[in-house]
């Protein structure tokens, strides 16, 4: 195969150039008005004068906040599978399905053409970041791996499909990219996520995988699967995949699995690089190193607004852009975009890490709250605190779920109720490890610290369950492997019950 890093590495010079002079503030500001001009005569655009808008300020007063549900409601419904000029200018060809992971209810994301090249240039952009930290890479030199969803999409009218987000991407992989796109197209489509997980582990031994990409609970339980078919000793991605230069994650916070990968790729010259890409569109990328934050996409068509998370249920919102956010804040996202969402909330949080460029952390999810009783967690402070236990017990975690057991009777206390899954046997010290998670949630949650000191709230209770357990879960909910992931934190009182049975917890 012809290394067509050096072709990249030229281009990646360029959008370089291109990044180190961009004005995120300006460019912001022109894909919005661009977006509204396309969208002019939908029904959206006319229903909220899309022809008078002629700022940020402008859109912001004629176009309100919604979520999916209103959206579904108000424009797409009835019209569904056959959206022509509803929210967007055409017909939307895809739909993206994604699953709420607090209720399992499904959503259908529309995905326009527009949307498809969007993400195929961020997906540049990428690459772009990962050949400025590495010029001597030969990225190209090899297979681009996206463990992701079946591509055997449904078609819900003529010429209008639904389907996981990572399989709607790899059917429209474009002519130049398909030769070093793995896996091929028969493996792709298959379905069943047990079946392609094994076929895709045999098949990619003898291809040159210089590039990985999934969610990072799946690409574990991949990997198992590789180092079987492998029949090998060593575990770890070098001697595996030694040609390995990226292994790019996203969909979940990396931290309670850092310690995991590290030892995967031991040995190997491999980087780790987070992405933030949401089925309504992909949004940042890390651009410097592990956990520094990821840098927004300014310039790829979607308009991001921050509302800050207590406001989000106010009559009237505060709403943000990248002009007036500040760091350290916890906002709520929003987007509009060239896939025809408005003013729509996507269901994250992030926080500001930088502001030239605007860099991001996520923080968890807009319904992911822990709050039962007052405390006020968010998933950014559980996630941090179960890898800090974990460490302190020199432990990996490879999943969990937490929510809340209520007081049987009155005058009993309420708890917290960890389900978590190590990454090799149940360890020994799981007492230590929930005395350890109390303790960082104490020390950087004043909420939590209230509850716990004033013995308005146990302590946490740890569940430890055998490896496997999460994927057997997911399985019988018909959500194992792609995009879907393990809900960490569960409100559903139906969801939580049914984990609880299911992973034996007393």
């Amino acid at each position: 195969m012809l290394d067509a890093t050096p072709i990249l590495r030229l281009y990646a010079r360029y959008r370089q150039r291109q990044l180190a002079r961009e004005d995120a503030v300006a460019a912001q500001a022109r894909t919005l008005l661009k977006l509204v001009a396309a969208a002019r005569e939908t029904r959206f655009g006319r229903d909220h004068d899309f022809a008078a808008i002629a700022s940020v300020e402008d859109f912001q007063a004629q176009v309100p906040l919604r979520t999916y549900e209103a959206f579904w409601r108000d424009y797409w419904e009835a019209a569904f599978p056959r959206l022509v000029d509803v929210t967007w200018p055409g017909t939307i060809p895809f739909f993206a399905l994604t699953s709420g992971t607090t209720s399992g209810a499904t959503k259908y994301i529309p995905c326009s053409r527009e949307m498809n090249k969007a993400n195929e240039r961020a997906a540049i952009d990428l690459l772009v970041h990962h050949l400025m930290n590495r010029p001597r890479s030969r990225l190209l030199g090899g297979r681009d791996f996206m463990l992701g969803g079946s591509t055997d999409l449904k078609e819900e009218a003529p010429g209008i499909y639904s389907g996981d987000l990572s399989g709607i991407a790899a059917s429209v992989v474009p002519w130049w990219a398909r030769p070093r796109y793995f896996p091929p197209r028969d493996l792709e489509r298959i379905a069943d996520w047990e079946r392609k997980v094994a076929q895709l582990a045999a098949a990619s031994l003898d291809a040159d995988i210089r590039t990985i990409s999934g969610v990072p609970s799946w690409l574990l339980l991949f990997f198992d699967r590789l180092a079987e078919a492998a029949g090998a000793s060593d575990r770890r991605l070098v001697s595996l995949y030694p040609n390995l230069e990226l292994l790019v994650h996203g969909a979940v916070n990396f931290a309670p699995y850092r310690e995991t990968f590290a030892a995967l790729l031991d040995g190997s010259h491999a980087e780790t690089r987070e992405v933030y890409a949401a089925s309504e569109g992909f949004i940042a990328i890390a651009d410097r190193g592990d956990g520094e934050g990821m840098r927004l996409i300014a310039d790829n068509g979607l308009f991001y607004e921050f509302v800050p998370l207590e406001q989000l249920d106010a009559p009237t919102p505060t709403r943000h852009w990248l002009k007036t956010v500040e760091p350290g804040v916890n906002y709520a996202v929003v987007v509009s975009s060239c896939a025809g969402v408005w003013g729509y909330v996507l269901g994250d949080t992030v926080r500001f890490v930088d502001r030239v460029p605007p860099r991001i952390l996520i923080t968890g999810r807009t319904s992911y709250m822990l709050s039962a009783f007052g405390e006020h967690l968010i998933a950014e402070e559980l996630e941090t605190a179960i890898a800090g236990a974990a460490a302190a017990i020199g432990a990996n975690v490879v999943d969990y779920s937490v929510g809340a057991l209520m007081p049987a009777r009155p005058g009993d206390l309420g708890q917290h109720l960890y389900v978590v899954e190590f990454a090799d046997t149940v360890p020994a010290g799981v007492d230590a490890f929930a005395a350890e998670l109390d303790r960082q949630l104490t020390a950087t949650n004043e909420d939590y610290r209230t509850y716990r000191t004033g013995q308005r709230l146990k302590p946490p209770h740890v569940h430890a369950v055998p490896p496997g357990t999460f994927a057997a879960w997911m399985k019988r909910r018909g959500q194992l492997g792609g995009q879907h992931k393990v809900p960490r934190i569960v409100t559903d009182p139906a969801l939580f019950a049914a984990l609880r049975a299911f992973a034996g917890c007393p």
